[in-house]
């Protein structure tokens, strides 16, 4: 059974076996790495999730053009169906900030949340989603770290109150653990997760082990 059919059935989770992947995650995970190579590191991250994510997911047109030596039959991404591109604040923006340079089409919207440290209780304190969304629309929410699973849920559940099917959308992460991916497979059957990493062990303060830090710290030096 191919991807698609599969997915229709239950979440999918993508660590994709490449050699830049795992070079990148290892700069992010190394504490002794600077916060401007880190940013950029997540950013480099990002392209390559978000490339693996978006295979088989853009609608292309077909066009006859002229090459230099004769007439060629192509294919173009459809510039009327952008990907729609959902950094979750902030570290989302490091992990998103590629997303242009890989997709000929998108439109992004912010959506700032953070998590509380005692009960580990995500809020929001930014929200500029639309009120809905076109149907069909395709949608990539970008959180560089999924671990208790409390603020990826509750951004999906957004999505989904403003007509967002789950099929519809793609989670982008750098590092993945099982708390929070055992949360999304259980309320969002064909929700497909791309992530850089899977580490086995989320602490009781809600990070991952080994992780690599706050993502949001360590790419904007605060």
């Amino acid at each position: 059974m191919g991807e698609n059919a599969v997915s229709d059935e239950r979440m999918l989770v993508m660590v994709p076996a490449h050699p830049l992947i795992k070079h990148w995650i290892s700069v992010l995970r190394n504490e002794q790495t600077p916060c401007a190579i880190f940013k950029s590191a997540m950013a480099e991250l990002g392209r390559l999730l978000i490339y693996e994510a978006s295979r088989d997911w853009l609608p292309t047109i077909t066009r006859e053009i002229q090459s230099p030596v004769g007439p060629a039959v192509v294919e173009f991404i459809d510039p009327r169906e952008p990907v729609v591109i959902i950094p979750i604040l902030r570290a989302g923006l490091a992990l998103a900030e590629h997303a242009p340079s890989v997709l000929p089409a998108t439109i992004t919207y912010h959506l700032g949340m953070c998590r509380d440290e005692e009960t580990l209780q995500p809020s929001i304190y930014l929200n500029k989603l639309p009120d809905k969304f076109p149907e069909g629309s395709r949608v990539l929410v970008v959180d560089p770290m999924l671990a208790t699973g409390g603020t990826i849920v509750a951004a999906i559940d957004l999505l989904k109150d403003r007509g967002v099917d789950s099929k519809q959308m793609k989670v982008i992460s750098a590092v993945a653990a099982p708390p929070a991916l055992q949360k999304l497979s259980k309320k969002f059957p064909g929700l497909r997760v791309y992530a850089g990493m899977i580490d086995p062990v989320v602490n009781e303060k809600g990070f991952i082990v080994p992780g690599l830090g706050d993502a949001g710290d360590r790419s904007f030096g605060t």
